[in-house]
């Protein structure tokens, strides 16, 4: 569990909330979703460098009590044919979450490991391979107790069946919060 706490992030009181939401409502009140109410399985953090995506992850799950798995993109690709896909599949990120449930698994720099299949810009597909693989995984993954957080500066550039119901399909910005532009306004 990480040691970062809501009051560690400034501002960005919408986006706490939503985050919440997704991550302490089904923790705490499981009697709401048995009755058919929907929860979200993911929700994804984009927005410019530098504006607190990461420490939201953190602080959610610390408020949460919670363990916290973090993943880089670029630390899951591999140059070995399948070995990505591997490393996805088992030796990592959801078998680790399996492991570790109730949890929240924050995928950092999102776009570099799920980037828009069918694009043709690595040879041999493999970053086509990882998508597919990444997409099996989340769809496997008991919605409830682990809930994904990804983030991006580009979400432009992820494949779109990553942003489909039961994935990451909260999508929230995160900007530069109100409180800090009228600081930096008034300087």
């Amino acid at each position: 569990i990480p040691s970062v706490k809501w009051e560690d992030v400034g501002g960005l009181h919408d986006i706490k909330r939503a985050i919440l939401d997704t991550v302490e409502l089904p923790l705490k009140h499981p009697e709401l979703f048995a009755g058919g109410l929907r929860r979200r399985s993911g929700v994804l953090l984009y927005g410019p460098p530098g504006t607190g995506k990461t420490l939201l992850a953190k602080a959610v799950a610390t408020e949460c009590s919670i363990s916290f798995l973090s993943v880089k993109g670029p630390e899951l690709i591999n140059m070995y044919v399948g070995e990505s896909e591997r490393q996805i599949r088992e030796a990592s990120v959801f078998a680790r979450a399996r492991r570790a449930r109730p949890c929240v698994v924050f995928f950092d720099e999102l776009d570099s490991l799920a980037p828009a299949r069918g694009r043709g810009s690595d040879s041999g597909g493999v970053m086509d391979r990882v998508v597919s693989q990444l997409l099996a995984e989340i769809d496997g993954v008991q919605v409830g107790d682990v809930f994904l957080v990804g983030a991006t500066n580009r979400p432009d550039l992820l494949d779109p069946a990553l942003l489909r119901p039961g994935r990451l399909d909260k999508l929230l910005y995160v900007g530069i919060a109100s409180e800090w532009v009228g600081w930096v306004g008034t300087g």
